[in-house]
């Protein structure tokens, strides 16, 4: 059941992604969509809390017992959403989806070998670390396969500074992860430990979108669709996944799956062109890509 939760959840991030991409065009700023968008996901998680019986009134008094780390699951959001804004037009497409693919898996694997965060301690062993290979090979035949997938990159040795951002992005993606499952399980509730994720991360956008207003680009003309206004509470969705899931079955499991869930949606957005995606068909190389994933995931969870 987790595995398919994983997936369907991993599926919601490129509805997310094209959903603010239209928010993104018609506010002219990418940190004021992100912040709205992180906005509507605090809403929805409220409403879900209600509608639940658990109620919004978060265990304050539980929460500053724990340890200082349980604040960053919100924290490592923000940021790595801001760093994937900044690193597309700088290390080019392909490597915008590849260099944060190889930081999340191997933050993820280190977490499970070493329990990180109070997780669930999985050893790395010779065929996990092979499975990893695996599904990153998979995700840059993906990622190559794509239109326009090469993409424009940097000059220069600033290059190698963002490649490194790049990975270090990925890393901070799997600490949110690793963070939050803890956090749902000491407070009983992933619901609640999603809440708080969305605010802090609300609060750190809207500081960064404050700040970065002078950065505001050309509003882009057309209609507003309805469904620009649902990237929130898709991204609310992914992180309770997340919070069930990687409490269940390791920070590095779940960040497998949630990666091969996005990536097999993302194949099926481009594909129908859903929510305004440019239509870019499915091809052989895409699907030999997502056979190579599911086998790299299938190595790290039997082996």
């Amino acid at each position: 059941m987790f595995y398919l939760l994983g997936i369907l959840a991993g599926c919601c991030l490129p509805l997310q992604t094209s959903a603010n991409a239209r928010l993104n065009g018609r506010t002219g700023s990418p940190y004021s969509a992100a912040c709205i968008s992180f906005v509507v996901g605090l809403v929805f998680l409220a409403f879900l809390l209600i509608v639940t019986g658990e109620g919004i009134l978060l265990p304050w008094g539980t929460l500053f017992s724990l340890p200082w780390w349980i604040w960053l699951g919100g924290v490592c959001g923000t940021i790595f959403l801001t760093l994937n804004i900044l690193l597309f037009p700088r290390v080019g497409s392909v490597q915008t989806v590849v260099l944060p693919t190889l930081g999340q898996i191997l933050m993820g694997l280190l977490v499970d070998h070493f329990g990180l965060f109070q997780g669930v301690q999985s050893s790395l062993t010779a065929t996990r670390a092979i499975g990893a290979v695996l599904v990153i090979i998979g995700v840059v035949l993906v990622a190559v396969a794509k239109k326009g997938g090469a993409g424009a990159a940097s000059r220069g040795g600033g290059l190698v500074l963002w490649q490194i951002v790049g990975v270090l992005a990925g890393m901070l993606s799997a600490t949110q992860t690793a963070v939050n499952g803890t956090l749902g399980r000491e407070i009983d509730s992933p619901l609640q430990a999603s809440l708080l994720s969305f605010i802090v991360g609300t609060v750190l956008l809207a500081l960064i979108s404050f700040f970065m207003r002078s950065a505001k680009g050309e509003q882009i003309p057309g209609n507003r669709p309805w469904w620009m206004w649902i990237g929130g509470a898709l991204g609310a969705l992914y992180v309770l996944a997340n919070v069930v899931i990687s409490g269940a079955i390791g920070t590095g499991l779940s960040v497998i799956i949630l990666l091969v869930g996005a990536t097999a949606g993302g194949l099926v957005v481009d594909h129908f062109g859903i929510l305004g995606a440019q239509r870019d068909a499915l091809s052989a190389k895409k699907l030999v890509g997502i056979v190579i994933m599911i086998a790299g995931a299938a190595a790290i969870n039997l082996f």
